[in-house]
């Protein structure tokens, strides 16, 4: 039985709990309650202890891959500049869309607060950018910023460091590259051993959540799993007009040629399953040339996930409206930007483990809090289809529209 399924057995089974007991009543609800919420909390404590010297390592990692590939290759370059430029566009479109649905199609009455655990609400001051916000962003103090949970100065150095690296020696980059490679891996086998004990941390979680919300518990979950949809599909819709234009393409075209790749994307979950479906359609309907496909869809797979920014901020745009926290323009773009920065963390890893390292930065950024974000990875299953679906969309759009900019016309 797999960790994704595990996981939401035990949230149904922690939800199921809860509610009876809210139904029921009785004296030894507040008990059970009492021994539940620690053991959630100490579980999500585990989880968030490796966060951030994980983050730092995948990021040094990925920018000095990406930023040497793209030295080195041409073409490889202007894909990761396009790779880059999507990225935020896409979050960017979820920081306009996303409170827009929220407005509209608000969290269902009576489940505000239903997943966000025990803590306070808190409320995120529209801080106007000024010379001394700015500054405020310089890691003078990179450990200290670590200590503390300033992510953005954790992002910002990494970056910093990250394409520092790939100006030394090629021995001494090497080095250290295999340094936080290594760092990385040992530090993924502490979250794999605290993802281990998900059941029991989840069904904790969503005990005390049924307990206290009843069945808007199961109203907001719901709710949540159609408002990040609709985000991957808007995104994915916006891919279309794209290619459109930048890839001189003709809609039909490109619909009729991408829907066995999407076929598989949705059945399978998975971007590499994709692959010989979305380099057929390369070789026919999208005629794009073999020395193109074979530079763009490995790096696509490698590097762009273009409905992770979105989707990962609309993680963090639903829980903050579970938990009453207003969010002004500067928390929001700030948001866009470490969600398409840390979407590099995301590269080949675990769908459980990637949730985390993407949308809890995110989180952090944005003063959002994280006790909901185990109860939202149990449903993540659902999102994930629409996820992938997007993902394999764009990049045959990104590889029509890398050819099509870089040489002879090949329609």
């Amino acid at each position: 039985m797999s960790l994704t399924v595990r996981i939401l057995i035990a949230l149904v089974l922690g939800l199921g709990c809860g509610i009876a007991l809210a139904e029921m009543g009785g004296a030894w609800e507040a008990d059970v309650v009492a021994v539940a919420q620690p053991i959630g909390k100490a579980w999500l404590g585990g989880l968030q202890m490796p966060l951030i010297p994980l983050i730092f390592a995948l990021l040094v990692t990925g920018i000095t891959q990406a930023a040497t590939t793209a030295r080195t290759n041409g073409m490889a370059g202007r894909a990761i500049g396009l790779f880059a430029i999507l990225l935020v566009a896409s979050a960017a479109v979820a920081a306009l869309v996303g409170p827009l649905m929220l407005h509209f199609w608000p969290v269902p009455t009576g489940a505000v607060g239903a997943l966000a655990g025990s803590g306070p609400i808190a409320e995120v001051p529209d801080v106007r950018p000024s010379a001394e916000w700015l500054l405020g962003f310089i890691p003078v103090n990179p450990l200290k910023s670590a200590s503390e949970g300033q992510v953005v100065a954790v992002v910002l150095f990494a970056l910093i460091f990250g394409f520092a690296v790939t100006r030394i020696a090629q021995e001494r980059r090497a080095m250290l590259t295999d340094f936080f490679q290594a760092l990385a891996d040992a530090l993924l086998v502490v979250v794999g051993w605290v993802l281990w004990l998900a059941p029991l941390g989840v069904f904790a979680l969503a005990l005390v959540a049924g307990a206290r919300s009843g069945l808007a518990t199961a109203g907001a979950l719901l709710h949540y799993i159609g408002f990040i949809v609709l985000i991957c599909v808007v995104v994915t819709l916006l891919v279309y007009p794209l290619v459109m234009i930048a890839g001189r393409i003709a809609p039909g075209r490109f619909i009729r040629a991408a829907i066995p790749a999407q076929a598989i994307a949705f059945s399978t979950q998975s971007s590499i399953a994709s692959l010989p479906a979305m380099i057929q359609a390369c070789d026919g309907p999208l005629s794009v040339r073999e020395t193109t496909r074979s530079i763009v869809l490995p790096l696509a797979i490698s590097l762009f996930r273009i409905t992770s920014p979105p989707a990962n901020l609309g993680v963090a745009l639903y829980v903050a409206a579970m938990n009453g926290v207003v969010l002004g323009p500067t928390q929001l773009i700030m948001g866009v930007l470490v969600a398409a920065i840390v979407s590099l963390a995301a590269v080949g890893l675990p769908s459980q483990i990637t949730f985390f390292t993407t949308t809890g930065p995110i989180c952090l950024a944005m003063g959002v809090p994280v006790e909901a974000l185990p109860l939202l990875l149990a449903v993540e299953t659902v999102p994930d289809i629409f996820r992938t679906v997007g993902n394999v969309t764009a990049d045959m759009a990104t590889a029509r529209i890398v050819d099509q900019t870089g040489g002879p016309s090949t329609q």
